[in-house]
């Protein structure tokens, strides 16, 4: 291979594994945005009841409307222990409505993945929410009525924020699939998402902080 082209190769690698650890900071900042006012924030007994997080930033539905890919983020879950949390899996969400979306208007996306067959579900490469794993809007604020069989039996719960409004929004019918690509470009090797998630893979030097985060925010109950 002539060395030009190496460069340019070493280069776009580069670039785009930048431009991941640059969408692993805004899922990081994410998850802050949304912890800092209890009142509008993800409800604490759900959060410690969870088996894992998704962070999906800036999902367009402009690129939903043609049909193409339109979300990249981020999963963790808790190790085996219960104690602590994994390093981030890429995923990609595809399909699907917003209901917070307006026009082509970028929203966030926080799922919650709240039992073994959601957890399941996660680790293979593709599923598809409210099909093969129950889904259900999430409630908004400090705590929440978790005991009611809405909350007890959906394996996901979801919300969205858009212009500042933050609120569950039902994302049935959209897929879930691993990037392995992504995974590649944070770790250095393409891992399967499944060997991410069960711990099997340290965890990233960028990732320190959203994995203490949810440390902080979030027990084991």
């Amino acid at each position: 291979m002539r060395p030009f082209l190496v460069l340019l190769l070493l280069t776009a690698g580069a670039a785009f594994a930048q431009k991941e650890s640059d969408r692993l900071e805004s899922a990081t900042d994410l998850f802050a945005d949304l912890m800092k006012v209890p009142e509008q924030s993800i409800p604490q007994d759900l959060l410690d009841k969870a088996r894992c997080a998704v962070l999906i930033p800036g999902v367009k539905k402009g690129a939903f409307i043609f049909g193409g890919q339109y979300g990249r983020g981020y999963a963790l879950c808790r190790n085996e222990n219960g104690v602590g949390w994994t390093g981030p899996a890429a995923v990609r969400v595809e399909g699907g409505s917003f209901g917070l979306q307006i026009g082509g208007q970028e929203s966030d996306v926080f799922m919650l993945v709240m039992n073994e067959l959601g957890m399941k579900r996660l680790l293979s490469s593709k599923f598809t929410i409210g099909g093969e794993a129950s889904a259900a809007a999430g409630p908004v604020g400090r705590e929440t009525s978790a005991n009611t069989d809405l909350f007890l039996s959906a394996a996901i719960l979801t919300w969205s924020r858009a212009r500042g409004a933050f609120a569950g929004v039902s994302l049935e019918g959209s897929t879930l699939r691993e990037d392995l690509d992504v995974n590649s470009a944070i770790y250095g090797k393409p891992y399967a998402n499944a060997d991410i998630l069960r711990g099997k893979v340290p965890a990233p030097k960028q990732a320190e902080r959203l994995i203490s985060l949810l440390n902080k925010f979030s027990s084991r109950k």
